[in-house]
């Protein structure tokens, strides 16, 4: 991992926040753009200013994943930014509905 702008705590809180709240939204930002689209489970285990880290189960077994940012990310703040743009662009790479959105064609 590079150096961090974060520290130890607000990562461990943003991973055990993805972790137990958005498990899809990882595995679908891994499949994307980790180069597994195979993973069948991932989960954040760290990040920096310059990208998430991410464990993926590909074949059952465990592989290291990185995915950098955008841009170099130095507050808090941005680290969910970039976790909403890679899912939402992980979801039209994928060719998913984003969470709470329709896909076309689907009738409520």
């Amino acid at each position: 991992m590079s150096a961090t702008p974060f520290s130890p705590d607000v990562v461990a809180a943003v991973t055990q926040h993805m972790n137990d709240d958005h498990p899809d939204d990882t595995l679908l930002i891994v499949r994307a753009f980790g180069g597994y689209p195979e993973a069948t489970a991932a989960r954040m285990t760290g990040l920096d200013g310059t990208a998430g880290e991410y464990s993926a189960t590909v074949d059952g077994r465990e592989v290291a994943v990185r995915i950098p940012w955008s841009q170099p990310l130095t507050e808090r703040a941005q680290i969910r930014t970039e976790v909403v743009r890679l899912y939402r662009e992980a979801c039209a790479r994928l060719g998913v509905a984003p969470r709470g959105e329709a896909q076309e064609g689907t009738e409520h």
